[in-house]
C-alpha cells in the first residue's frame, strides 16, 4: 500500500510539474523543437529534470544496466517517437496527461503509441 501511496504522489507531482510547465502544450514544445523561432523556457524544465535525476541516483545508489547494442528496434523506435514528438508537439507523458481533453488527435497520437509499443521486430540472427 506504501508503494502506491508513493508511486501515486510521485505521479501527481510529475504530472502538476507538466502543467506548470507548459509541456502539456503542444505549440509550447514545437516551439522548443522550431530552431527558427527557438522558445528556450522549456530548456530550463529539461535541465531541472536531469538535476533532479542525477541527485535521486545519487541518493537511491541506483545501479544502472547500460544496454549498449545499438540495433534496428533501437533505431526505429527512435525516429518514431522523434517524429511523432516533432509532429504532434508531444511526448507520451503530456499525451497521458492530455488524454482528459478527449481530442480526436491526442487519442489516435496515443492509441498510435500503445500500438508501437505492441510492435515486434524481428531480429536477424548473426550466429
Amino acid at each position: 500500500m506504501k508503494n502506491n501511496i508513493a508511486s501515486f504522489m510521485a505521479g501527481s507531482i510529475f504530472t502538476l510539474g507538466l502543467i506548470i510547465s507548459q509541456m502539456i502544450n503542444p505549440n509550447k514544445v514545437i516551439g522548443f523543437l522550431d530552431l527558427t523561432n527557438w522558445d528556450p523556457t522549456l530548456a530550463f524544465v529539461m535541465a531541472s529534470g536531469v538535476i533532479a535525476n542525477i541527485i535521486f541516483i545519487k541518493l537511491l545508489k541506483y545501479k544502472h544496466i547500460e544496454n549498449k547494442i545499438i540495433d534496428r528496434k533501437l533505431l526505429l523506435g527512435s525516429a518514431f517517437f522523434g517524429i511523432g514528438w516533432g509532429i504532434s508537439g508531444l511526448c507520451p507523458a503530456p499525451a497521458l496527461v492530455n488524454l482528459v481533453q478527449l481530442d480526436i488527435k491526442i487519442i489516435i497520437f496515443f492509441t498510435i503509441l500503445v500500438m508501437g509499443l505492441k510492435i515486434k521486430i524481428p531480429r536477424k540472427n548473426n550466429r
